[in-house]
């Protein structure tokens, strides 16, 4: 046996590289994923969200209603996007999601700091996600009390004194303790069925690719896409049963309230099931084995988790952050997931969701379909 040599190690390392150089994704993928990884925790992860939508009912005309305004206005946390004229408006904005923050003054507000009693500002609170609230909730009790102490002036002077003059009452709704579970937990459902239904379709496909019985099959009568159906539909059943158990754990484990809202829940499962399955084809017939259809996955995993909004406030993020996370079915996934079980949320509450995770299913099948018939002619 020869002695050892640093040439030889040097020609094996020289193999080594060539090999991996003409493996154009795998080294695409090297170089990409840690460059991604940091731009996305570098630029899009916030964790204390700002620019919040709000909603406001204004129940009195006044100087100090306007000023409670401008000084929300001129907050980094809360955006004025509506002015409502009901608590039914406000009550609908809050519950459908399109507001973060629904605020009330009421009528008698002005006189009853005049009279010296403890007047209240009402804020409703989405605490679906308690992170996206606690800091705005924080910031939110010292900036009325500065507005206001501009225009304590004249009979209302000496209340600027005296202990604040108002009362910031916060209710948040969904998730009143701020229990994490009940926002982690739900979400779960959406990254768990895409992992799974995304990997384990591409690995079959791309398995039976390798192994040449995929020509087999369709050396007999099938048509290409009876194959497709045949291939995913044992899937959709495994994404049926991941989704019952799950549910069964979120409400018997963790106590996840379930408020109702099953058809648009049930709508969107089914449709988010059938995208992944449709997703997971689509990257078999791009692969060419399977460590790239493990790559490609991934590749796709990663901002589906970090830019859909399941582990960081999605509001938080940059605009364009949130044009990909729009773009990614899990986001609107988890959105219809958690608006049905924590919120009650309707069908007719979360059509958007549900026509964007259709308009998903149709696009990808229908690449899929295209690359599968190129790849077979």
């Amino acid at each position: 046996m020869s002695g050892f040599s640093g040439l030889r190690i040097l020609a094996v390392m020289a193999k080594e590289f060539k090999q991996l150089t003409r493996d154009r994704l795998t080294y695409a993928m090297m170089l990409l994923i840690p460059v991604v990884q940091l731009l996305l925790f570098g630029y899009a992860i916030n964790s204390e969200p700002r620019h919040l939508p709000t909603a406001v009912l204004v129940q009195e005309d006044s100087r100090l209603s306007r000023s409670i305004l401008a000084s929300l206005k001129n907050s980094a946390y809360f955006d004025l996007e509506k002015v409502v004229r009901s608590p039914g408006e406000l009550d609908e904005l809050i519950r459908s999601g399109q507001v973060q923050f629904a605020l009330t003054i009421p009528g008698d507000f002005t006189r009853r700091v005049a009279r010296g009693d403890r007047a209240q500002i009402l804020v409703e609170a989405d605490a679906t996600d308690p992170s996206a609230t606690g800091g705005a909730v924080a910031a939110l009790a010292g900036l009325p009390k500065q507005a206001l102490a501009e225009d304590l002036k004249g009979a209302l002077a000496p209340r600027s004194a005296a202990a604040p003059p108002f009362e910031v009452v916060v209710h948040a709704r969904y998730n009143p303790e701020a229990i994490t579970q009940y926002n982690i937990v739900p979400g779960l459902l959406g990254v768990i069925l895409s992992i799974t239904l995304v990997i384990m379709t591409a690995l079959s496909v791309t398995r039976e690719t390798e192994r040449g019985t995929m020509e087999s099959l369709l050396a007999t009568p099938v048509e290409p896409i009876e194959v497709m159906i045949g291939k995913l539909a044992p899937y959709v059943l495994v994404g049926l049963t991941q989704t019952a158990i799950i549910l069964l754990l979120a409400r018997f484990l963790f106590h996840v309230p379930m408020q109702g809202g099953w058809t648009g829940l049930f709508a969107g499962v089914a449709l988010f099931i059938v995208g992944s399955l449709a997703l997971g084809f689509l990257i078999s017939t791009v692969a060419r084995s399977q460590l790239q259809a493990m790559q490609m996955s991934f590749f796709y995993m990663l901002p589906s988790i970090l830019l859909s909004g399941f582990m960081f406030p999605f509001r938080g993020m940059p605009a364009w952050a949130q044009f990909i996370g729009q773009v990614i079915p899990v986001t609107h996934f988890l959105r219809v997931v958690r608006g049905s079980l924590l919120k009650g949320q309707s069908l007719a509450d979360q059509w958007r969701e549900l026509a964007a995770l259709l308009a998903f299913v149709c696009i990808v099948t229908a690449l899929a379909m295209i690359r599968y018939r190129r790849t077979l002619d």
